[in-house]
């Protein structure tokens, strides 16, 4: 891989750090102010108010792989990048600045609600630009390790959250944390976003991208164009399903389930979270070059056997682990799982549509997956908590993938389609070839 490539990839997964960074911490931060938007009460309905608002966020996602899909695949993957991290800044401004419950009543809550929508948005069309970005950027035969660095650049950003939080756990008092601490977290993700808004300004556009005719067609983007490949986005919806519902539990959830159920103090909790995390980031390339010699089939069938018949036992003896190597060794079983998915599946979408619907062929599904399994995960986690049926979520998780294990089963492999051959017919007529190494 060469200079050049390099250089597209770090600038892409930069900017793609920054945004989760500011994406996650609202959900690594929610037990601390949770009780600052609501009145006092419920600890846990709080959390759920919290939380729920962190879904509607994910229910902005498929506008925001709309419209940035469509600004991807008509003006470009570089536009489309350099939008959604000024969305993301403007989102983290307002959460560092909202007024709490005692000083502006809901209006604080309206504040945040606003806040969400704009980090909807951003993600929602982050996530498609730079699967694409990267896809396209990347030698044709380390697709796979190249776009792991989605995955890679994901994880580093919660990192730095769980890293900044655990700092904090340990610097400040609790009740620091609860009154001012937690604003923190947003102003450093504000600056951050400033920081990649510059790289992304003079990022370079792919290859793939400008020497498609993709470019001078006048249904780039559209919804008439993703029409015909319904079939695909069907199968990035389904495909998506199982991943998603599984990760954001052993991520974001994990903390919180640790400290909550487990009975764990949420310095250990987060301490558990964030080194069960830096290990999984340091196996995305490794999954993502295997899935360039074996195929990307075998890695998802795996994790979905694997989460499929795990689940309910890693999380029942989670909820009884007690002490942190056995939690640190029961998460890390558990991501290791989810990383068939994490390493590949950005490509996989990527590789299942022509350069001129890319963008909004992965965007767009993959967005509506989100907002239906992703952003409900911990939603629907603490209903089931709430309702005094806990392990009932375990077996929500392992179904889950079970649907999408029959997904990976039936599909095509993706790994040797050449992005600048695959043209504006559906997928199903092109000749992918089946590896067999």
């Amino acid at each position: 891989m060469g200079r050049e490539q390099w250089k597209k990839i770090w600038v892409g997964s930069a900017g793609n750090m920054v945004e989760w960074f500011d994406w996650f911490v609202y959900a690594t931060f929610a037990v601390y102010f949770a009780d600052a938007f609501f009145p006092k009460g419920n600890e846990t309905a709080n959390l759920m108010n919290t939380m729920g608002i962190f879904a509607v966020g994910f229910f902005m996602r498929p506008v925001g792989g709309w419209l940035l899909g469509r600004i991807g695949d008509r003006k470009g993957r570089k536009a489309a990048l350099t939008l959604t991290v000024t969305l993301m800044s403007a989102s983290a401004i307002l959460i560092a600045a909202a007024p709490t419950y005692a000083v502006a009543g809901y209006g604080g809550v309206a504040v945040l609600l606003v806040a969400r929508l704009l980090q909807g948005l951003s993600v929602g069309g982050e996530y498609a630009a730079s699967a694409t970005y990267l896809t396209e950027a990347s030698d044709p035969k380390k697709r796979g390790f190249a776009s792991s660095f989605q995955y890679v650049s994901m994880t580093a950003g919660q990192l730095i959250g769980l890293g900044l939080q655990i700092v904090m756990q340990r610097s400040l008092s609790d009740a620091a944390l609860h009154s001012w601490g937690w604003r923190v977290p947003f102003i450093v993700g504000a600056l951050g976003a400033a920081v990649v808004f510059y790289l992304r300004r003079s990022m370079l556009e792919t290859e793939v991208y400008e020497e498609s005719d993709a470019a001078r067609d006048e249904d780039r983007g559209t919804l008439k164009a993703l029409w015909a490949h319904k079939r695909e986005a069907l199968l990035v919806m389904a495909l998506t399903m199982g991943g998603t519902v599984a990760y954001y539990t052993y991520t974001t959830y994990l903390t919180k389930f640790l400290s909550k159920s487990a009975g764990m103090d949420k310095s250990t909790a987060s301490l558990v979270s964030f080194c069960a995390l830096f290990v999984f980031m340091c196996v995305q390339p490794l999954a993502g070059a295997l899935s360039d010699r074996i195929g990307r089939r075998p890695l998802l069938i795996t994790f979905a056997v694997g989460s499929t018949f795990l689940t309910v036992p890693i999380m029942t003896m989670l909820k009884h682990a007690g002490t942190f190597w056995p939690a640190f060794g029961l998460a890390l079983l558990a991501l290791l799982v989810v990383t068939g998915y994490t390493s590949i599946n950005a490509c996989v979408k990527a590789e299942l549509f022509p350069t001129g619907i890319r963008a909004l062929g992965v965007a767009l599904p993959y967005a509506l997956a989100n907002a239906l399994f992703g952003g409900t995960a911990e939603y629907v986690a603490l209903w089931f908590k709430k309702a005094g049926a806990e392990s009932g979520f375990y077996w929500y998780v392992a179904g889950c993938a079970a649907v999408s294990l029959v997904v990976y089963l039936t599909m095509r492999e993706t790994r040797d389609i050449d992005l600048h051959r695959v043209k504006d017919e559906p997928l199903r007529t092109q000749a992918a070839p089946v590896p067999t190494n």
